[in-house]
C-alpha cells in the first residue's frame, strides 16, 4: 500500500473515530397507524391499479381456474405458462378448446426458445397485496421463477382476498421477510410502462402488454 493511500486511510479512520454517527431508531407510527377494512383494502387496491391499466376479474376459490379459462378462451389466448402449484387445479377445470396448458417443468436453458416465442400468457400466484400503494406482492420461486411474470405478453396473478396488507411495512413484519427472502421479490403495480423524453407513456414495451388479476374470494 502506498504512503499516499495510507496516510488518507489513517485520517479517515481519526475522523471516524473522532466523531462516531449515531443512527436514531426507525420510527414506522406513521405506517403502523395506516389501517383499512378488508373491503376498503380491495376497493383502494383495486382502484389505484385500475388507473395504471390493470384489469380484475372476480372468482371464488372453487372456480378460480374455470373464470381463468373462460377469459383467456374469450381473449384468443392460445398457449398459458404454469408453475407446479396450481398444475392440479388448472388440470381439473380445463376442457377442449381451452388454451394448451404449458407447464414450467425444466431449467430455462433448455425452455429459452418457446418461453419467449410461444407463449401467450402466464399465472402465478401472489404472496398478497397492498393497499397503501396498490400493489401486489410476488415472491418467486424455483416452481414459480420470475420469468413467468416477465415475459409472457399477458400476466395472469392470483390474488386471494384474504392476503391484503394495510401497508408495505405489514406485509414485510406479518410474513418475517427478515428471517429469509428469495432472490428477488417483486411489487407490482400495473402491466409494464415507460415514457420517452416527451413523457408519453407507452405501455408492454419491456414486459407483459397485460396484468390481469383474479381476486378469489374464500
Amino acid at each position: 500500500m502506498s504512503d499516499a493511500r495510507t496516510s488518507i486511510l489513517t485520517r479517515l479512520r481519526a475522523s471516524r473515530d473522532a466523531h462516531p454517527v449515531t443512527v436514531p431508531p426507525s420510527d414506522f407510527g406513521v405506517l403502523a397507524g395506516m389501517r383499512w377494512s378488508p373491503e376498503e383494502r380491495l376497493d383502494r387496491l383495486r382502484t389505484m391499479m385500475e388507473a395504471v391499466h390493470t384489469e380484475f376479474l372476480d372468482a371464488t376459490e372453487a372456480d378460480w381456474p374455470a373464470v381463468v379459462r373462460d377469459f383467456l378462451r374469450a381473449e384468443g389466448v392460445k398457449t398459458l405458462l404454469h408453475g407446479t402449484p396450481i398444475a392440479a387445479a388448472l388440470a381439473a377445470a380445463w376442457t377442449p378448446g381451452a388454451p394448451e396448458r404449458i407447464a414450467y417443468d425444466q431449467p430455462v436453458e433448455g425452455f429459452k426458445e418457446r418461453l419467449f416465442t410461444g407463449i401467450d400468457a402466464g399465472i402465478t400466484t401472489t404472496l398478497g397485496g397492498i393497499a397503501h400503494t396498490g400493489s401486489l406482492i410476488l415472491w418467486p420461486t424455483p416452481e414459480e421463477p420470475r420469468l413467468m411474470s416477465l415475459v409472457p405478453p399477458v400476466h395472469v396473478a392470483l390474488l386471494r382476498a384474504d392476503r391484503l396488507y394495510d401497508t408495505f411495512w405489514q406485509a414485510m413484519t406479518e410474513n418475517r421477510w427478515s428471517q429469509g427472502m428469495p432472490t428477488n421479490a417483486l411489487l407490482v403495480s400495473g402491466p409494464s410502462k415507460t415514457a420517452d423524453i416527451e413523457q408519453t407513456l407507452a405501455y408492454g414495451v419491456h414486459g407483459p402488454k397485460r396484468l390481469i388479476v383474479v381476486v378469489v374470494r374464500v
